[in-house]
């Protein structure tokens, strides 16, 4: 699965949840219009991740969404998702490309023009760059200035999806935004992904 819409790309976060069911509300964001999804646990076992995943898995794929695993190579072979998300301090992308193989999604977060040249020579489908705005849901992200954000979409050739507290983008020729508590930490959970897919395709400032 390569034809991928990163316009509107959902990051996991269970804190953000309040206790509602993740699940249903991964369900209600795809309602609302996420277009991929990334499964990020950070404070799991792997038996608990792998469960989770397989649950998730069933309802991306019952709306035709790519799921997508953060950083465990391990758990998106086993459950067979459509892809990996990995950090600069992950496996190389050059071997995880070579075991994924050539079909899967690749993604690899950057926050230097520099990262993202490699990541792309090494198998990159796509990028996620950030901080661009500071985020609280985020702490393992670099920031990213406006200008750096501008100048990485300007010399790669794959999809830029910029993380972050988004602001007013649209100019940098970003292909997408990632969120999580902007949609998952709102009580309606399809209204919030519907208004953001609305403001990011009218270049409205969030």
């Amino acid at each position: 699965m390569k034809n991928v819409d990163y316009t509107l790309y959902l990051v996991t976060d269970r804190d953000v949840l309040r206790g509602r069911d993740l699940i249903k509300c991964i369900e209600e964001s795809i309602l609302g219009g996420v277009t991929l999804v990334q499964l990020r646990e950070k404070n799991v076992t792997s038996r608990e991740f792998y469960e989770i995943a397989i649950k998730v898995k069933e309802v991306t794929s019952r709306y035709n969404i790519p799921l997508i695993i953060n950083d465990r190579l391990d758990i998106a072979l086993a459950i067979d998702a459509d892809g990996l998300h990995i950090g600069q301090k992950d496996l190389p992308a050059s071997v995880a490309r070579k075991i994924l193989g050539k079909d899967k999604i690749l993604g690899v977060s950057a926050a230097t023009l520099q990262e993202s040249l490699k990541a792309e020579k090494d198998g990159a489908d796509y990028l996620g760059v950030g901080a661009v705005f500071s985020t609280s849901t985020k702490k393992d992200t670099r920031d990213v200035s406006y200008e750096t954000l501008s100048s990485i979409t300007s010399s790669v050739n794959i999809p830029v999806v910029a993380i972050g507290g988004i602001n007013e983008l649209k100019e940098s020729n970003i292909d997408g935004i990632a969120v999580i508590s902007c949609i998952l930490g709102k009580e309606d959970v399809k209204g919030a992904a519907e208004k953001m897919l609305d403001r990011f395709k009218e270049g409205i400032s969030f």
